[in-house]
Formats: structure tokens, sequence, C-alpha cells
């Protein structure tokens, strides 16, 4: 038997609202198609999906019509495409059909979905084409099981799941994290309580991490595999390997290549900008730099960019404002999405020590003069404008001045 295993295809997902929203929404319907196109190619005998098909569980109708037609290909060429449920693809109301059921009762997948006892333990039920629904499936002479997401005790079902399966040559289909090994913190399970799968299943098609990685036992021997999602769907994937499994399966002996697939560019920076003493040196500085990390961009496509200003600076660091940071990024590297993280602060010029002797009044000044100070438009005027901040608080105290005394200071200080 030969197969390519993917998972965390996340359709749906994209920047809702977003200049970029309906390119980045078919990023993912890209990714898909060109999984399906190698498998066609390759006339594999079955496409593997470890959950989260989908970004969300309620998807929206044109997701749901992309992914017939995407999929489309597959049942044309009478490929099956075997899936399980991520925690993604899980509807909360199960009174209500779901849009992986739907693919299933269309032919477009075969959901693998086992049923509980009353003793709370597994029954893997032979795949229903009419109903669309069932726990095992058989391609060839390989038994492909299908177990979804079932949350932080996965590690305590493993024996439960071992002892529902009494067949020979089997492959599980898990939505499950590993600890050690997948980058999540939710759903994962112990490596220890995973190892005992490996007695039951020659190949253990995880999902659920994003990043991928292959679990082995104790004694070398590889049996988990996760291959992460093919496209980059956070920030944080920046790095990982992006693609899939092509997995032959021959006389018990199991061959494993990882394809790389062509996701999205992501880049996340920190820009450090400490010592600027007002917002256009700094706006030097940052697009400067921006350049010198998209110069390293080998992919033609507009990339996802993450920012986070450092530094502390000589102006309140709310001058560098989103729309100003925005435009400059549009003219450097016009990114399909960007996030910016400010975490600038601005530069304390007085002493801890220093104010301690000082006055309240003296203290008074020196925070105006560094608030006026902070802003670009007002430095190397500040004592003038210190001077009149004062004023006109004294004036205001006095209560007995009116509007016109007020705007008599502020046309003095324009003179």
């Amino acid at each position: 038997m030969r197969f390519i295993h993917t998972s965390d295809i996340h359709l749906g997902k994209t920047y809702r609202n977003a200049p970029g929203e309906t390119e980045r929404y078919d990023d993912f319907f890209t990714c898909l198609a060109q999984i399906v196109a190698d498998a066609v190619t390759e006339q594999v005998d079955a496409l593997l999906i470890g959950g989260d098909l989908f970004h969300v569980g309620q998807i929206l109708p044109k997701t749901f019509a992309k992914t017939i037609e995407t999929l489309q290909p597959l049942k044309d060429a009478g490929i099956p495409c075997i899936a399980i449920e991520g925690n993604h693809d899980w509807i909360h109301r199960r009174d209500s059909i779901s849009w992986m059921e739907a693919l299933s009762q269309m032919g477009y997948i075969k959901l693998l979905r086992p049923a509980r006892t009353d003793e709370g333990g597994y029954h893997f039920a032979t795949f229903d084409e009419e109903a669309g629904m069932g726990g095992h499936v058989k391609i060839g002479d390989v038994n492909i099981y299908g177990l979804g997401y079932i949350g932080a005790q996965a590690g305590s079902h493993v024996e439960r799941i071992c002892q529902a399966v009494t067949t020979d040559n089997n492959l599980l289909l898990f939505h499950v994290g590993i600890w050690s090994y997948s980058p999540v913190e939710i759903g994962n399970m112990k490596p220890d309580e995973a190892h005992p799968l490996a007695e039951t299943f020659s190949y253990v098609a995880l999902g659920h991490g994003h990043k991928p990685y292959v679990v082995k036992t104790p004694d070398g021997t590889p049996y988990a595999y996760n291959p992460g999602s093919p496209e980059r769907v956070n920030f944080g994937e920046e790095t990982y390997d992006k693609g899939y499994y092509f997995v032959s399966i021959e006389d018990g002996h199991v061959s494993v290549e990882f394809k790389t697939t062509m996701p999205r560019p992501m880049m996340v920076a920190t820009i450090d900008l400490g010592g600027a003493p007002h917002a256009d040196e700094a706006m030097d500085s940052f697009a400067r730099q921006v350049q010198e990390l998209v110069a390293e961009k080998t992919d033609n496509r507009r990339p996802l960019l993450e920012l986070k200003l450092v530094g502390k600076v000589g102006f309140h660091p709310f001058e560098l404002g989103r729309e100003r940071l925005r435009a400059a990024l549009d003219d450097i590297a016009q990114p399909l999405h960007v996030e910016i993280k400010n975490h600038l602060s601005l530069v304390t010029r007085a002493k801890d020590n220093a104010t301690a002797k000082k006055s309240l009044s003296e203290i008074e000044q020196d925070v105006l003069h560094e608030l006026v100070g902070a802003s670009s438009d007002y430095q190397g005027r500040e004592e003038e404008l210190v001077k009149l901040s004062l004023l006109l608080r004294d004036a205001v105290q006095k209560g007995d001045v009116d509007g016109d005394e007020l705007l008599a200071l502020l046309d003095g200080e324009g003179a």
C-alpha cells in the first residue's frame, strides 16, 4: 500500500476584514490542491488526513463548496480520502450534522469515528459506504483505524484502543500530540503512554501539532509520524519544515519520505530602535532593518510579517502609530498581512537619587519637561512650553480667571 499522510490543513483560515483576506483564504486550498495533485500523479492507494481539515467546525458554505472542488480530482481518480476529526473540526452540537459528516456521506472522504461501548471501550465498526460512517476501513491488505481528537486524557485510552483491534497489519489515524515532540500545549499524551500503540499498529498517523516529528520506541524504532501543517497557519511556524509524508507499506515493512510543500513566506523579527532621539530617525532605522529582513526572502509572494519593536527611545512610542508603520511597510515589503508589537519604552532622563532631593515643584517641571520633549514636534521648545503649562495651571487654580485671560496667555506664547 502506498499513501500520502497529511494533516492540519485548516481550510477556511484567513485574516478577516484585512486587505489580504481573499488571498490568504486561497493559500490553504492551493496547498491542499497540490497534495491532491501529487496523490493523483503518484496514483497512491489513499490520502490520509489526520484531523483539522477545517479551521473551525462551523465553516462558511463557500468553504464547503471549495473543499468539494479541491477534493474532486481524488474522487474522479478513485483514490479514497480517509480522514478523522481534529479539535478544530469538531462541532459541539451533536444533534446537527457536521461538515465532515456531510463530506463523508457525499463520498468525498471516509470519516472514521469509532463507537463507544457501555463499559467505556471502543468499537471500530467497518466503514458503511451508504451511511458514510465507521471506525475501520481496509485498503489492500492494510487495516486502517481512525480516532479523532479526544483531548488531554488520550494517554489513558491507549490500552482500550489496542484491545478493540483484533486484526493484523494495522494503521491508526489519531489526532493527538506527544509530549516533548509536539509544539502545542494541549491535547497531548506522554511518550510512554503512546509506546504501546507500536505493538498493535505498524504506522500511527498523527495530527494536531503543526511541526513535523517522528516518535520512536525505547529501542529506537520509529512508529508514529506527525507531518505538521503543510501551510504556515500561525506566527511561530516560520522555522518549521512544511510538507507531508509519502508512505509505502509492503510485507510489514514501512518506508517513509517527507515531501516539502510551498507555504507562503512568513517572517518574524525584532526591530531594535533603541537610542533614536525622535520619531523620524526611528522610522529611518525601522525601514533599514525591514529592508535587510526582506532582502533574505527568495519567494516572490507577499510575506506574512510579525515585527516586535524594542528599545528605549527619546520620544513617546505612540508617535510610531500602526498606520504610519504599515504605510512604510507597504513601500518596503508589500506584506500580505502584518502584526506589529510595540514594546518601545521612553528614556527616563532623571536619576532616582537626584529626584529624591528635589522639591515637588521641581519634580513637576521635570515630568512636564519629559512629556513635552517626548513629542518630536516640540523638541527644542521644552522650556517655553513647560513654562506656559505651569502658567495655565496656576491661572486655572486661582479660580477667578476667565477664558479671555487664558487665551491671552496662549497668544503671548505664540508671539
